[in-house]
């Protein structure tokens, strides 16, 4: 039987609210943070600033020393977007890091119930906190620019012009989040009320109940004007149709899932 890792509890990760809905487990998380095309990355800017700053950045977890190792096992989460000049220099002055908050939410339904108070979403959500440090190392760095890049379409990079050259290097920065704990939390299955109202033949003879699908759909590739190749590759229109395909039918199973007495909304 294989293993199954999970995060640890810790005062900064353990779930309070709806802790039905909660998991640690480090496979789950991953995949939340994996599948999200825009993870929310929060800092505290120091003293001089009183508000805390979040930067959107894009990420996937990855491990440069192990690179076949799975969701399942313990992984750095790389980003790459806007490093601020404050962001990067709070990341070199910290000898363990810069300590960071990473957030990533997926959308799976709307959930109508008889009730305002009972209304919902499907979803899942992720949060890392981590130690974040630029990547230095010029190997290192490759590595994960192509995970980052292959993370948007899958072979992308291997299907570009690269290496980068000095200059595109130079000016990109990689932040590499070593995670000191996860948590994650999903909601599924149908609307649910409270028995009062479902006993009310007036309530529930009127008003609509359910959930409504929600699902990320990617569009036809749109050729560039300045386009020399006629047809899209198929590495590009497999992931276009794949990925629609896969949302759709997560979002919809989401609905079939049945929920614990204890869900109210």
């Amino acid at each position: 039987m294989g293993r199954t890792l999970t995060y640890p509890k810790k005062d900064i990760n353990t779930v309070k609210r709806y802790a039905h809905r909660a998991t640690y487990d480090v496979a789950a998380i991953h995949s939340i943070i994996n599948l999200s095309q825009v993870l929310h990355v929060s800092f505290s800017p120091g003293p001089e600033d009183p508000f805390p700053a979040t930067i959107p950045m894009i990420g996937q977890m990855g491990s440069f020393e192990y690179p076949s190792a799975d969701l399942g096992e313990p992984l750095d989460c790389y980003v790459h977007g806007y490093v601020s000049a404050r962001m990067a220099n709070l990341a070199r002055k910290s000898e363990e890091g810069l300590p960071v908050c990473i957030s990533a939410s997926k959308v799976d339904g709307l959930v109508l119930s008889l009730t305002p108070y009972n209304h919902s979403y499907n979803y899942r959500s992720a949060i890392l906190h981590g130690y974040a440090k630029l990547v230095t190392d010029e190997e290192e760095k490759m590595w994960a620019l192509k995970l980052i890049t292959d993370s948007v379409v899958p072979n992308r990079w291997d299907n570009s012009r690269t290496p980068p050259d000095k200059g595109e290097l130079a000016s990109t920065s990689i932040l590499k989040v070593k995670i000191v704990a996860g948590s994650g939390k999903i909601r599924d299955g149908c609307a649910s009320d409270e028995k009062k109202d479902y006993q009310n033949d007036e309530l529930t003879s009127r008003v609509w109940t359910g959930v409504v699908p929600v699902y990320e759909v990617l569009g036809q590739p749109v050729p560039n004007p300045d386009n020399k190749v006629a047809q899209v590759p198929d590495y590009i229109q497999s992931y276009v149709d794949g990925y629609t395909k896969k949302s759709k039918e997560y979002a919809e199973n989401a609905v079939k899932v049945a929920l614990p007495k204890e869900e109210q909304h």
